[in-house]
């Protein structure tokens, strides 16, 4: 019996923020099992842990693809390990394709140190242009996908992208962002992936992990609040210091279960 907690995360309010799936296990699961769990969950990260060494094994899953780095699905396991895993330290540390992340809690709050991700300036392919039609002030990217700057946080909350041509363009994943006219953010974003199953992610904790990187170089600051401006939404705080992200928010249990099919 695999047991699976549903969480909203980088928010305080239900039916918003990003959902993940995480199943908290006693020992590894065979690859295919993951596979197929995350694609029955069929939301854009389910997160499978086990105990390991001085914290936990941690792998994230889309419907179609393991990745290396997940921010909301590492909220929402370090949220349910406080919650309901037993853990009572305040630091939990988690093994992962991306090294060893950490997740420390204050209060209702979670901080995530994350690596940050460098945006290098790149000519978009035509394609992926053809897929945004949109004027764009910045053509970037980074070791795992596209990076665009808008012209207005307007042209990105009202962005509609053509996602057949956008998941041709390996590796089917764009950053959209624009300043904020919001006085309560300094920045917003979007972020679709087609390529990997995640036409477009509610709210990415690892996207702001080049984000924050970017925006440093813009705006000449480290501290950020930044709202991605999907149909759910979500907020989150972000901190650059030197390589690595530290990016704050909140999150809430949805649902709790657990998988009862049989083997045979």
């Amino acid at each position: 019996m695999i047991e699976v907690t549903v969480v909203d995360a980088f928010t305080d309010q239900p039916f918003s923020g990003n959902p993940a799936a995480v199943c908290i296990l006693s020992s590894p699961l065979e690859e295919t099992k993951m596979r197929l769990i995350a694609a029955e969950m069929n939301l854009s990260e389910t997160a499978f842990l086990h105990p390991e060494g001085d914290g936990y094994r941690l792998r994230w899953f889309t419907p179609t693809s393991e990745v290396s780095l997940c921010g909301h699905a590492t909220l929402a396991s370090a949220h349910a390990l406080w919650t309901k895993g037993g853990v009572t330290d305040d630091k939990i540390f988690f093994h992962t394709l991306s090294g060893t992340l950490a997740a420390t809690r204050d209060g209702g709050y979670i901080t995530l140190d994350f690596p940050a991700e460098e945006v290098v300036p790149t000519p978009l392919p035509t394609k992926l242009k053809e897929a945004l039609q949109r004027e764009i002030l910045f053509e970037g990217k980074t070791p795992v996908r596209y990076f665009v700057e808008l012209a207005s946080a307007e042209e990105v909350r009202g962005l509609s992208p053509d996602l057949n041509l956008m998941s041709g363009c390996a590796p089917g994943r764009i950053i959209v962002t624009a300043l904020s006219d919001d006085p309560r953010y300094d920045f917003i974003s979007r972020y679709f992936a087609p390529g990997i199953g995640v036409p477009e992610d509610p709210v990415t904790g690892s996207a702001h992990c080049a984000l924050a990187s970017y925006w440093s170089n813009r705006l000449g600051k480290d501290e950020f609040h930044a709202y991605q401006a999907s149909r759910r939404g979500g907020a989150l705080k972000v901190k650059l210091v030197g390589e690595r992200v530290y990016l704050t928010g909140q999150a809430v249990t949805m649902l709790e279960g657990r998988f009862v099919y049989r083997e045979g």
